[in-house]
């Protein structure tokens, strides 16, 4: 059986002045603000432009125009169902290993010729700092296409045992039908897999991207092309999504649901299935990550800086619009005060404003929608706890939301419940003596169960948090941010309310995108109906 190189996670570059990486990307952040691309629909390997358009704007400088993408109708989603089944008749019978060169010479390409380019569509059209992109549209997405084929070789290779006389294998199929795979807008990676772990494993996809994420989208299927990915694998359908989910979730041929974004969507979407299975060829397989309100509880041992550190990088970076940011954080009433000034310090010194400014460490949220939402959660703060530090939205020129620290005196106040996704920390200093109670309360303050950290120096501390909390969170951290999954160390995914924790970037995500078939094959066929015990005595 082929073994595929073995992988080994992807450096990040450090961008530091100077630096022949630092010019590259100062250089490609230049040209493309300059550029105003068309970006269309693809079909069967077929562009394809509607003359209906939406507009890719800078989050940062929101009047900045990108780039402009064609909207689908229904008619071409019914195009792409019937592209992706034309498709598979060749493409789920390749082998394993020629799907699997694909998306290694893709992770290749982007780790040399492509990666400035990504980095940049990510950095211009989401917002991120050069440092947020290097992790995430280049180090991240190539550790995806490196270790998925890693993982499948890994499951092809496991066969059953085989007794004298037979042969017994199993046969990893994929599903029947097109995948339906939705991305959203913060992690550029998460938009390179959710399309291809599924094609990897021989099924054929229908893309439908984040509208906000349109621009970094556009050049992963650009990137999948140059890389030999056959027309029809992996169809680029962007457009409303509520239009194009209600087509491909009527369709018999609906395989399974490749799905990042909000709680309340895949809630829907579970339901329409639900409501429509009879009407499937096979039970669709629906992978999703949702929404997460993800928490820092604090023993009275930790260390305060270490502490103080990782609320400021796992709260604030990229804006908090991380499904794993600290959103919540438990501080024990001694430490509070200095934890409490040392992160106010820190955040005075964030620099927010255009990321192709390497001094930058904040940049916009994402779109006026959430800039919306988080002002609003503001004026609450403003209104009904104490605001430690930031608090102010400033939305004329990008969609800056200051990053803001809150404390409340009630566990239970809503910024401590409910999911912001924006650079708004709140926090609870609870008494000292009441740590068992605390993390009882974390576990029970919120549906989702995505990240969170303990700190603690402590061992029988950390124990506790640790057992309390087992079910608390899909991802885990010890004297660490919640934030920063690295694919092949911690697949990442989470329960409750958020999500079916099928852990991207794992053989356990692959997994869903087969239907095994057993093979018994026996090599010397009985030729007698009796059995030597009915011979008589």
């Amino acid at each position: 059986m082929p073994t595929v190189p073995p992988p080994v996670n992807e450096p990040n570059l450090a961008y530091l002045p100077g630096s022949k990486e630092r010019t590259d990307l100062k250089a490609r952040l230049k040209a493309m603000a300059c550029e105003r691309i068309d970006i269309p629909l693809v079909i069967g390997g077929r562009e394809i432009r509607t003359g209906r358009t939406r507009q890719t704007v800078m989050p940062h400088t929101h009047c900045h125009v990108l780039a402009d993408w064609h909207v689908a109708g229904p008619e071409h989603v019914h195009q792409a169902i019937a592209a992706a089944n034309d498709a598979s008749r060749e493409w789920a019978n390749w082998r394993w290993e020629d799907r699997a060169a694909v998306f290694l010479r893709a992770a290749e390409l982007l780790t040399t010729t492509w990666r400035t380019t990504l980095n940049a569509a990510t950095m211009l059209g989401q917002s991120k700092t050069a440092i947020q992109a290097e992790i995430d549209s280049a180090s991240e997405l190539i550790d995806f296409w490196r270790f998925n084929p890693h993982y499948a070789e890994e499951l092809y290779r496991e066969q059953p045992t085989s007794s004298h006389g037979t042969w017994n294998q199993i046969d990893y199929r994929p599903l029947e039908g097109f995948v339906y795979a939705v991305t959203p807008f913060n992690f550029t990676a998460i938009g390179g897999n959710l399309p291809t772990a599924p094609a990897l494993m021989g099924n054929t996809v229908i893309w439908k991207p984040a509208s906000s994420a349109m621009l970094s989208a556009c050049y992963i299927l650009r990137l999948l092309e140059a890389a030999g990915l056959p027309a029809g694998v992996i169809n680029f359908v962007p457009g409303d999504a509520v239009q194009i989910t209600n087509v491909l979730l009527e369709s018999p041929d609906l395989a399974g649901i490749h799905f990042t974004g909000s709680t309340g969507v895949f809630n829907s979407m579970w339901r329409t299935v639900g409501e429509n299975t009879g009407r499937y060829r096979s039970y669709p397989r629906v992978v999703g990550e949702t929404g997460g309100k993800d928490f820092i509880v604090a023993h009275r041992s930790a260390d305060v800086q270490e502490l103080a550190v990782a609320i400021a990088r796992g709260g604030f970076e990229y804006q908090g619009q991380k499904c794993s940011a600290a959103s919540r954080v438990y501080v024990p009433q001694s430490l509070w005060p200095e934890v409490r000034d040392r992160v106010a310090a820190m955040m005075r010194d964030m620099k927010m404003g255009d990321v192709a400014d390497f001094r930058t460490y904040l940049g916009a949220v994402i779109d006026s929608r959430s800039f919306d939402k988080i002002s609003d959660y503001l004026a609450d703060a403003n209104k009904n706890a104490k605001v430690i530090q930031g608090g102010t939205a400033r939305g004329d020129e990008g969609y800056f939301i200051e990053p803001t620290l809150v404390e409340t005196k009630d566990p239970a106040y809503r910024l401590m419940c409910e999911e912001i996704f924006g650079p708004v920390v709140t926090a609870y200093a609870y008494p000292d003596a009441e740590w068992p109670a605390i993390l009882k309360t974390i576990d029970q303050t919120s549906p989702y169960a995505l990240t969170g950290s303990v700190f603690a120096s402590d061992r029988a501390a950390i124990r506790e948090a640790t057992g309390t909390l087992r079910n608390a969170a899909g991802n885990f951290y010890i004297n660490d941010k919640p934030t920063g999954a690295i694919v092949g160390q911690q697949p990442f995914g989470g329960g409750r309310a958020s999500g079916t924790n099928d852990k991207a970037g794992s053989k356990m995500n692959l997994l869903r995108w087969v239907s095994a078939r057993t093979i018994k094959e026996t090599f010397s066929p009985p030729r007698d109906f009796t059995y030597p015990y009915m011979t008589e005595e």
